[in-house]
């Protein structure tokens, strides 16, 4: 690794100090966009959604747990699969320890998946996790979404991800969806997000982005091919 240039003490505060100006304009333009966000109008949430977890069956009204706001992250993990995605799985790491701070801010946090709920606890289990997670094996919601495909839709190239077509046969790809609840109990779909869309939520990258190699994913394959689960690396 080549340092880009060594200077002084003083000519890098220059330097750090000049790029602070750059970074606190960046922060105040997320706190915009982030305001813009909230601001989207909502779409009411019709369809009666049923999902087998912990609990047993749970309507999406059951997964606020008494909360107006909820959060799911759409994990990777189609009925075939024998485990779960490894890239959801990066995200999935940072998921256990925030639910509670969540849950102070009236916001509930589940992953999804549309794998049978035997396979996702035997994972479960296998990673650690303790974060709520639940099946949508016997609903479409995933479809509905924008997180699985049906073969036909693949087919015949009809899929859409991330707002545009398709541009793999993958049957299910990650996501995150917000839906909010109002004191009558009606439930509406607030925001989605797909593909870089869910970079900021992964806190390893995060870190990464702050060393002097960055990602380092340059010259690979694509650019996480470095990533496996983290029982996996050697």
């Amino acid at each position: 690794m080549n340092p880009p240039k060594v200077v002084s003490r003083e000519e890098w505060l220059e330097a750090r100090t000049r790029l602070l100006a750059k970074e606190r304009e960046f922060t105040h333009l997320r706190d915009a966009l982030s305001q813009e966000r909230r601001e989207l109008p909502w779409v009411r949430v019709e369809k009666p959604y049923v999902f087998q977890g912990p609990q047993g069956e749970e309507t999406l009204s059951q997964l606020f747990a008494g909360r107006s706001q909820l959060v799911v992250y759409h994990f990777m993990f189609a009925p075939e699969w024998d485990a779960g995605c490894k890239n959801c799985s990066f995200w999935a790491d940072s998921f256990n320890g925030i639910t509670a701070h969540l849950e102070q801010r009236d916001v509930s946090f589940v992953a999804i998946s549309r794998a049978p709920l035997a396979k996702l606890q035997a994972y479960e289990r296998r990673m650690g996790w303790s974060f709520k997670w639940l099946s949508s094996s016997e609903s479409d919601f995933n479809f509905d979404f924008g997180v699985s495909f049906k073969p036909e839709d693949l087919a015949q190239q009809r899929a859409t991800y991330n707002y545009g077509p398709l541009k793999h046969s993958i049957t299910d790809m990650q996501g995150i969806s917000t839906f909010a609840r109002d004191s009558d109990g009606a439930l509406f779909h607030a925001y989605s997000c797909y593909a870089r869309g869910i970079d900021m939520m992964n806190t390893a990258y995060q870190y990464l982005d702050l060393v002097p190699k960055g990602r380092d994913e340059q010259g690979l394959p694509y650019s996480m091919g470095w990533v496996k689960r983290r029982d996996e690396y050697a």
